[in-house]
């Protein structure tokens, strides 16, 4: 049974999807404005860690992540350069989809843009008005939060806090302001708006999120994702609007990561210790290196992130690749199947830990102990030579079960051979063809000696090479 922690209960509950094998994920995407951070990837590297474990775990899970490219801060951006909205948040929507590809973060299903969901905005917010929840003030639609008694369930806020009939109209506050927040923004002069039924304007922030994550997955869902600081008020209001609006619970799970930190300050661009990932790349990082730094550390604890730490992290992933590199290129006698056998029992056990680790609210640690665990195993074994090639085979194919999940592995690239060894190859095959077993036998050592392994198989001859 896979259990997770939910914010909405403050407790870890047994997983049950809405629909038998299949759910849907909403995750809070980029606000496109500047670069994401890497505390932004460490929300979205968690989320590709739940992602995939759940298609791991045999389950059909649609994914939706929004592009919110219409907020106050977007809006700012584009005003201070002097172009359009779509100008400005066009780059930055683009550098995050690179990102995404080169952290090896498995693309959702829908990308759904803010400004190309008005519609399904302006319809939910005329269905709050009419059914009481909502009310005109100076032009701009507000949320009622006194006519939701429910307010507050998932961030457990003081509700004497609230203060009856006093609004905000930012999008971003802090939790000492529980007011009345903003779904319909009036035309300001120099903002972009758009004409609709409730009369002319823009969005707010927090109706983007109920509006096009109900398109997508319904009135009702199973798992809604993001940071912490989502909590409130964004996630609090996207329920209060979704369940005023359809009368029936909005998310049945809420995932929550907590914050990334550097040198144990939250980061800031005035301490200069504020990174993007391409201000990484630039430090010769390799991208994979960091997303095994960030996936390494249970979500609910804050990571702290170091160049110390990060290389730790490195010497940790390496430590797999190398093992992975030596089952793949040692050469191995063909022995016993009781060997193969005792070999399946403990890879079967370090899949079967590392699955159950991460049923249990993502536990991250205790599945790369799984996996290192094994490595020490095997690795004794070929100390002893005491590993065969058929186990080995059996160790390898666990390993990238695994990884399936981690996405830790060097990706495997076609590599070339020099055509004088293809060629080679070529006599060596012509030999066998006529019977000249001498001459293939002293090709095939030839190319041995320069490392060159050749296998023949039903399916022709295969080649890799060794060190």
């Amino acid at each position: 049974m896979i259990r997770f922690y939910n914010t909405l209960s403050g407790k870890i509950e047994d997983f049950r999807p809405l629909r038998p094998g299949e759910l849907g994920l909403y995750t809070c995407g980029p606000t496109v404005y500047d670069y994401p951070h890497i505390g932004n990837y460490r929300a979205y590297i968690f989320e590709d860690l739940l992602k995939r474990f759940l298609i791991f775990s045999g389950f059909k899970v649609t994914h939706v992540m929004n592009i919110t490219d219409v907020d106050d801060k977007t809006i700012k951006g584009a005003k201070a350069l002097g172009v359009s909205l779509n100008e400005y948040t066009k780059k930055y929507i683009e550098a995050f989809f690179e990102d995404i590809k080169v952290l090896r973060i498995q693309p959702a299903d829908h990308y759904p843009r803010a400004t190309e969901h008005i519609e399904d905005m302006v319809r939910m917010i005329k269905g709050l008005l009419d059914k009481g929840y909502a009310y005109f003030k100076d032009g701009s639609v507000y949320f009622s939060l006194a006519k939701f008694p429910d307010y507050g369930k998932l961030s457990k806020i003081n509700k004497e806090e609230l203060r009856a009939g006093a609004r905000v109209e930012t999008d971003e506050y802090e939790k000492e302001s529980v007011y009345d927040f903003v779904l319909w923004k009036k035309v300001k002069p120099g903002e972009p708006y758009w004409e609709t039924e409730i009369g002319p304007g823009r969005p707010g922030w927090h109706i983007e999120c109920s509006a096009m994550s109900t398109r997508y997955l319904g009135p009702t869902f199973d798992i809604h994702c993001g940071g912490i600081d989502n909590i409130f008020p964004h996630h609090e209001n996207e329920i209060a609007q979704s369940e005023a609006y359809y009368g029936q619970k909005f998310v049945n799970y809420w995932l929550h990561c907590h914050h990334l930190v550097v040198d144990g300050e939250k980061m800031s661009k005035s301490k200069g210790n504020f990174f993007t990932l391409r201000d990484l790349l630039a430090r010769q990082i390799n991208p994979v290196d960091l997303r095994y730094f960030l996936l390494s550390t249970h979500y609910r604890k804050m990571l702290n992130f170091t160049f110390d730490n990060l290389e730790q992290a490195r010497a940790s992933r390496q430590r797999i690749i190398d093992f992975v590199y030596e089952l793949e290129h040692q050469m191995l006698p063909q022995k016993s199947e009781s060997q193969t056998d005792s070999v399946s029992t403990m890879t079967g056990k370090a899949l079967a830990d590392f699955k159950d680790s991460l049923a249990d609210d993502l536990n991250i640690s205790s599945a790369l102990g799984a996996v290192f665990e094994l490595v020490r195993e095997i690795n004794s074994r070929l100390a002893r030579n005491e590993l065969s090639r058929p186990a080995a085979n059996v160790v390898l194919t666990a390993i990238h079960e695994m990884d399936k999940v981690l996405a830790i592995l060097p990706e495997k690239k076609e590599e070339e051979l020099p055509a004088e060894i293809v060629i080679k190859i070529e006599q060596r095959e012509q030999a066998r063809r006529e019977k000249n077993f001498a001459l293939a036998d002293s090709i095939r050592q030839e190319l041995l000696q320069q490392g060159i392994v050749l296998e023949d198989t039903r399916e022709g001859v295969r080649w890799k090479k060794i060190k």
